[in-house]
């Protein structure tokens, strides 16, 4: 009983301060500004920075917002940004490629217009054998459109070879760099006869193999053009092979031996011409008699290779197959 007496004058206690402070609470505030501003200045140093900080988190809030917003808005435009840059490189990859192909096309129209006398169809390189060189190769048109074995194929001013198989829609041609080519030909100049011999390995010098050139008269130099020869039997007459980048007597002091830096970049073709006329070669005695004597020169020259005897400068890169 006493405890409940004391908690009940407590009570009354508090309730008694408690309305003091509010009657001078309300009392205060009828008096003038002058009268309670040091009230306002005691109050303001409590209640000011409370404002501060409730402020700056507001404006961090919202900064935040407006950065998030923008960066949503930056992440958008620059996704968009890269499509467009995207979309504009293929474009120019593209013009590339077209401005390449066109230029190409270019180049074989003006090589067709060099050999206006025949009948041409062009070409695409669809595939070829293994390694760098397009040594042989197959393109994408055939008997349909014309194309006959042995038809002459060339491109990037020219000889490039000549078409060993046939397919309705196919060809396959073989090169001039191959290993088993050999290309009658003559120096333009001079119309002094040698053999055109493919070889793959001095082909990663840039060159190819010039044997048995007959120049009695020492009228051939470096730099003379090479071109077919008429008494070639596959090859039509006059087509640019190379020039001349070498030249050196051979053993038997009859003849001559070289290299030629081919005019064709047998390690880029992607389109040829390829000539639908075949060279009609009726041989004569003499020239079938000359002919075997290159083809036993040769391989008596291949002969003395393998045994190690009388070894020449050209005598180690012929397989002395007949010459075309």
């Amino acid at each position: 009983m006493k405890r409940k007496n004391s908690d009940k004058q407590t009570d009354r206690v508090w309730l008694i301060l408690l309305s003091i402070l509010c009657t001078a609470l309300i009392a205060v505030s009828f008096l003038k500004e002058s009268a309670f501003s040091p009230v306002k200045k005691a109050t303001g140093i409590f209640i000011a920075p409370v404002q501060k900080g409730i402020n700056g988190l507001g404006s961090w809030l919202s900064g935040f917002t407006v950065n998030f917003s923008d960066a949503a808005s930056l992440r958008e435009e620059n996704a968009a940004l890269q499509e467009k840059v995207d979309t504009l490189t293929a474009e120019n990859s593209q013009l590339v490629l077209e401005k390449e192909e066109l230029s190409r096309l270019r180049q074989l129209l003006e090589l067709g217009e060099q050999y206006s006398d025949y009948e041409k169809v062009g070409a695409r390189v669809i595939s070829k054998d293994s390694g760098n060189w397009f040594n042989r190769f197959t393109i994408d048109k055939g008997s349909n459109d014309g194309i006959k074995v042995d038809a002459n194929v060339i491109a990037g001013g020219g000889l490039v070879g000549i078409v060993t198989e046939v397919g309705p829609h196919w060809a396959i041609v073989r090169s001039i760099i191959d290993d088993n080519s050999n290309v009658s030909a003559m120096v333009a100049t001079t119309s002094d006869t040698c053999i055109i011999a493919g070889n793959l390995q001095l082909i990663d010098e840039g060159t190819l193999s010039l044997v048995k050139l007959t120049d009695e008269n020492s009228k051939v130099h470096v730099g003379d053009k090479v071109v077919t020869s008429n008494i070639s039997e596959k090859y039509l007459p006059g087509i640019l092979i190379g020039y001349i980048c070498e030249l050196s007597n051979d053993a038997n002091n009859l003849t001559k031996s070289g290299q030629i830096t081919p005019v064709v970049d047998f390690r880029h073709l992607q389109e040829v011409l390829v000539i639908l006329e075949l060279k009609d070669y009726v041989a004569s005695p003499e020239d079938a008699n000359e002919k075997d004597q290159v083809v036993n020169d040769l391989n008596e020259g291949q002969k003395h290779d393998d045994d190690g005897e009388d070894e020449t400068e050209d005598s180690n890169i012929l397989t002395a197959p007949r010459s075309e």
